[in-house]
């Protein structure tokens, strides 16, 4: 009987502390915590997941440079970064997807398509993760933060003034933009088509195409809307493929100074285009602080503190203005990229 009595006591003691590692085990990693929300990283750090457009240009890649530098000056973040091949709807949903199943603790997006993304928003939402867009936003989602690189107007405004200023205020232009459902990309054109109305009533846009993410494709389309409109004197690269893009035309065409260029491009790689003056102008912000302000954010959610009027993110980002009427951070006003400027940004 004694026996019985201690090999009972024995497999009733393993079966105790079985059950205990399992349940510390169940708890690491991005397993649920208490409140059903996301653990995050091991260690207790908060995973800050961005799904760009377009992995692998020099604009995302640059974003990624700010994220992880976020990642190395704040304590409690883990930065992840991965975005599909091609600026593709259906590719970039299914990478969201396989971070709501890794149970991170904030998913960035910025979407190519702000509708079809706003569903799949709304599942990381239901899972206890916090959801913000960065870059372009999906409004109509259940997003808790827009990271806005510069306002609508403002950026809308610099390209149509710098574009006309080239162009001496007068003359017929187009536009080539790159998804034809980025809402960021729409929204500045809204703008564009406005402002010219208003302030230059002798300038007339004639056409806007979209190349998508396709720098060459961009090319080639300046090209035929040279082709298709021989008085043209304008011509705006609405993204940073684009931008370049429409500059390469112009200088394939040699109508360097006949027909005048300005677009969202990255410094290098408008920096030639700027020198040979193809290219008399890109507007930008500085997209590295756009990334470390995107992760400066998702921890801030992740953490569950409230974002102030006005924000103190680092010694670069001292204000950092908060609209909770809208929920978007604006890192602030658009820069001129200029011949002089460019080689003070290394993307």
């Amino acid at each position: 009987m004694k026996r019985s009595f201690r090999t009972t006591a024995v497999a009733a003691a393993m079966i105790a502390l079985l059950a205990a590692a399992g349940c510390t085990q169940k708890n690491t990693g991005g397993a649920a915590g208490p409140s059903g929300a996301p653990a995050g990283a091991p260690g207790g750090k908060h995973q800050v997941a961005f799904v760009p457009k377009l992995q692998g240009i020099p604009y995302f890649e640059a974003m990624n440079t700010g994220g992880k530098a976020a990642e190395q000056s704040l304590s409690d973040v883990t930065w992840l970064y991965q975005g599909p091949t091609q600026a593709d709807a259906a590719a970039q949903t299914q990478i969201v997807r396989s971070f709501i199943q890794r149970g991170v603790s904030t998913i960035v997006v910025a979407p190519n398509d702000p509708d079809s993304m706003a569903p799949v928003l709304r599942e990381a939402q239901a899972k206890g993760i916090k959801v913000m867009t960065s870059d372009t936003d999906a409004p109509n989602s259940v997003r808790d933060v827009f990271v806005s690189q510069a306002s609508t107007q403002k950026i809308g405004e610099a390209l149509t003034d710098s574009l006309l200023s080239a162009m001496g205020g007068k003359g017929k232009y187009a536009i080539v933009s790159c998804g034809q459902t980025a809402e960021n990309l729409n929204s500045w054109i809204k703008v564009q088509q406005a402002y010219t109305a208003s302030k230059y009533p002798q300038a007339q846009i004639v056409d806007i195409v979209y190349a998508g993410e396709d720098q060459a494709k961009s090319t080639q389309m300046a090209a035929d809307l040279m082709n298709a409109h021989p008085d043209l004197t304008g011509l705006v690269g609405e993204c940073t493929s684009s931008a370049p893009g429409v500059a390469q035309a112009v200088k394939d065409a040699n109508k360097i100074g006949k027909v005048f260029t300005v677009g969202l491009g990255t410094p290098q790689a408008m920096k030639p285009y700027l020198a040979d003056g193809s290219s008399s102008g890109a507007i930008l912000w500085d997209v590295e602080q756009l990334g470390y302000l995107t992760a400066w954010a998702g921890d801030q959610l992740a953490n569950g503190k409230p974002l102030q009027p006005v924000n103190h993110v680092s010694d670069k980002l001292p204000s950092v203005s908060w609209d909770a009427a809208t929920k978007t951070l604006l890192l602030g006003d658009p820069l001129v990229i200029t011949k002089d400027n460019a080689d003070k940004f290394n993307y």
